[in-house]
């Protein structure tokens, strides 16, 4: 705009103060409640190289946007993108509304300024058109119920597009000119209030989120004292959990993905983060009002799998198992869940130290009748058993499978005369006392046994062991299986004519929570042609074992299970590989319900040691794997 009326100039001001103040009157009062929080407990920005990288990837390259959902993400980060550009166009529009400017179409950077963010408006203009579409007219279910205030903004974000490229397309001292400018202007001061009262309040939160949310996927905090029980009330609410509850974009990625959701429950993840943000717009900070109750469901708490697709997907860095777990946590140890499976479980653990409930003279007599070499200090690996792996006879038929296969890799190895579960179910159903007893006694007789290396066939004692047992100061190095046999698979008989075709399960803990994808499948390929179902790796969809599901009552709605296994036989393989007995034994219950053929159900330690020909000399045993 050119040469502005000291009315012009006078109203902008007026605009410009009103704008702000509003903006300020509501986001204040976010802020109040994030630094109010409790602080964050073993909360470090250390190491601030790897935070800086992951800043730039999903915020400013909106990598994890781009990646996990591609045309959506796209289009997202197109207007990201052409915000961006456009702030140094918008800071030069305020000033023209003074009269002055510092960029001018007459200079040649001016020029190309304009020109490139005059593409970009293009761009804007067309991904918020098609996002408005999705949004409105395709609106797929896992976005809920849409809010008028997200179609007036996304209005207001292709007025801002619009108006600008009508003020290039117009003769700078134009009336029309002048029109676009203060419709551009008026669309602008109207949404920065609104972002405070809407989910675009992650656009000034969610990089922070980002750039602040906890170490490590899935990391349950430790509890601080004696009288830290998790989130039971609004004084336990973290600084982390406040930003994050404020940061959600309500895109419901992690409600498409998440399996108790697509199998009719309760539970939605996407509800759980705005169940808190509600909660704490009602009572703020710092208070003792109960956390499950109007705002949260207990039912959908206890409903989780911890399966990780929900934290996984999430593209503002909300952490939603912490928060998950962290809410089991409250209503556990301060005794107001009640679950007669719970209990049970519970009881197992402490009375017979597994969570079937076995006697530990079950595990002697197989460990005895199998000729399980007891681990003495020599042998490269203590073999981790695991309670699916003593106790259960398809897991007892893993373990087997896997001796046999370290006896041809000529891979030395003991298990323990005794051992109790690591303490999963329980840590993951929010029991820590139940959690702390367990792995306390496991750590001490490790300690005794001086063991150095360990394996185990389940990505839960993987997971429990060389992280949750950090919180006790235990740091026994240990792998999967697959870990172990895809370094040395090279050793294995490769299949020579017809293949067999083999689709792999992905288990959740040991994809998404280790970032173990090829090496399983590399064991199998050894002597098998290894195929994919429709949602795999990072996207596998859960067996609806993990998080004490397995041990808890009969399942509201569709059985995840039966779900998982009606995609995996829809591929038409003759096997379903996995790697976790937990995802086995969850298959095989499924596989019951069919009628007519089902597919064979191996783990990968089956599937090697079915390579191993019954007449083939043991290698020699080997000084190191």
């Amino acid at each position: 705009m050119t040469d502005p009326s000291w009315t012009e100039r006078a109203v902008l001001l007026v605009l410009i103060a009103l704008s702000l103040t509003l903006f300020w009157w509501r986001f204040q009062k976010v802020l109040h409640v994030i630094l109010h929080s409790r602080t964050t407990p073993d909360f470090e920005v250390a190491p601030i190289g790897r935070r800086v990288r992951q800043f730039l990837w999903e915020v400013v390259a909106q990598g994890k946007v781009i990646q996990q959902r591609p045309l959506p993400g796209l289009a997202h980060a197109f207007v990201f993108w052409g915000f961006c550009a456009f702030a140094l166009i918008t800071v030069n529009h305020i000033a023209e509304g003074f009269g002055g400017h510092f960029l001018s179409p007459a200079t040649a950077f001016g020029k190309f300024y304009f020109g490139f963010v005059a593409v970009w408006a293009v761009a804007v203009a067309i991904s918020i058109a098609g996002l408005f579409v999705r949004r409105f007219l395709v609106r797929p279910v896992w976005l809920g119920t849409v809010s008028p205030e997200s179609g007036f903004i996304a209005l207001l974000i292709f007025l801002l597009m619009a108006t600008y490229l009508g003020g290039l397309w117009f003769p700078e001292s134009s009336t029309a000119a002048r029109v676009m400018w203060w419709i551009h202007t008026l669309s602008l001061l109207t949404f920065l209030p609104l972002i405070p009262h809407t989910k675009h309040l992650h656009l000034v939160v969610s990089p922070a989120t980002v750039f602040l949310r906890r170490d490590g996927f899935s990391r349950i905090p430790p509890l601080q004292g004696d009288e830290d029980f998790g989130l039971d009330s609004g004084k336990d609410i973290t600084r982390i959990d406040a930003l994050q509850a404020f940061s959600c974009v309500e895109c419901g990625r992690c409600t498409e993905h998440c399996p108790a959701y697509n199998t009719g429950k309760v539970l939605n993840p996407k509800e759980i983060i705005l169940g808190l943000r509600g909660y704490l717009n009602e009572f703020g900070a710092a208070n003792e009002a109960p956390l499950l109750g109007k705002h949260l469901s207990e039912e959908a708490v206890f409903q989780c799998t911890t399966c990780g697709g929900c934290e996984f997907q999430c593209p503002v860095g909300i952490q939603h198992l912490p928060m998950i777990i962290g809410l089991r946590r409250g209503a556990v140890n301060t005794g107001k869940w009640e679950d007669d499976y719970g209990t049970k479980l519970f009881l197992n653990l402490e009375r017979n130290g597994n969570a079937l409930g076995f006697a530990a003279s079950e595990r002697t007599k197989f460990i005895e009748k199998n000729e399980l070499p007891i681990y003495d200090g020599t042998q490269e690996y203590c073999l981790w058993l695991g309670c699916m792996g003593a106790y259960d006879p398809q897991g007892r038929e893993i373990v087997l499978a896997l001796a046999r296969v370290l006896r041809h890799l000529g891979v030395t190895f003991g298990v323990l005369r005794k051992e109790k579960c690591t303490g999963d179910p329980a840590r993951r159903l929010g029991n820590d006392l139940a959690f702390s007893q367990v792995a306390e006694s496991n750590i001490e007789m490790l300690r005794a046994a001086k063991v150095g290396k360990m394996v185990s066939i389940c990505p839960h004692c993987v997971r429990t062991i060389g992280t949750d047992w950090k919180e006790a100061g235990a740091t026994f190095p240990i792998e999967h299986h697959s870990e172990l046999l895809a370094r040395l698979q090279s050793q294995l008989p490769a299949a020579t004519g017809a293949r067999e075709k083999v689709v792999f399960h992905d288990p959740c803990y040991l994809g998404r929570y280790r970032n173990i994808y090829e090496e399983p499948r590399e064991v199998i390929a050894r002597s098998a042609e290894v195929v994919d179902p429709g949602r795999a790796r990072e996207r596998s969809f859960c067996c609806g074992a993990g998080g004490g599901q397995m041990f808890l009552g009969e399942e509201k709605g569709k059985r995840v299970n039966v779900t998982r296994v009606e995609e995996l036989v829809g591929t038409g393989a003759a096997v379903i590989g996995t790697a976790c007995p937990f995802c086995q034994t969850m298959f095989r219950d499924a596989l019951g319900t069919f009628s007519g053929p089902a597919p064979k159900l191996l783990d990968i330690a089956q599937i090697a040691a079915a390579s191993i020909s019954a007449e083939s000399p043991q290698s020699p045993q080997r000084p190191s794997a």
